[in-house]
Parts: C-alpha cells; structure tokens; sequence
C-alpha cells in the first residue's frame, strides 16, 4: 500500500479529505504511483503529469523521506520507506513569484 498526500486544489477535485492509499502494480515507481492515481482518480488525469507525454507539470513537484524526487526519472523506484508504506509520496503545488 501506498501512501500519497496531494496539495488541497488537488484533493479538492479529486474529492478526498486527506491521505490516499493506493494499490501499486510492481515495483512502486513515480510511474506505476501516478498511473494508479489517475485510474482511481481520473479527474486528476493531467493534472499532475500531461496527457500525452506523461511528463510532470510544472509546478508540480514530488517529495518522499525529505528528497526531492522531481527530476529522477519516472521508472526509478522510490525509498524503501514509501514501498513499505512508512512514508507518504508528497505531491507538493510549488510556489513561484517574487
């Protein structure tokens, strides 16, 4: 089981009030975590990753164990601690401006 915390706009949409927890195909990988997001979720289908390329968004940003995971690639496993489900996957809206 995988725990993920998404920013409030997105829990908003995808109308939960908290923590997810989500069953994973395989290895748990910022892929295989997005695509069982997005099939029990489908409202939140590109807005975390584009619809066509499967890239993350910008803006968009993803934290687990205090790394910043955002520019590993898709398929690189995550920490042991979120496979065991002792941490959360962080989907962080990052902050721009001046």
């Amino acid at each position: 089981m995988i725990r993920v915390v998404l920013p409030a706009h997105l829990r908003k949409l995808a109308q939960v009030g908290g923590e997810l927890q989500l069953e994973v195909e395989g290895p748990p990988t910022q892929r295989s975590v997005l695509d069982a997001l997005e099939a029990s979720y489908p409202m939140l289908r590109g807005t975390i990753r584009d619809h066509v390329s499967k890239e993350r968004r910008p803006f968009i940003r993803f934290f687990a164990c205090e790394q910043d995971l955002s520019h590993d690639p898709p398929d690189t496993p995550l920490p042991e601690a979120v496979a065991k489900g002792a941490e959360p996957l962080l989907v962080v809206g990052a902050v721009a401006g001046g």
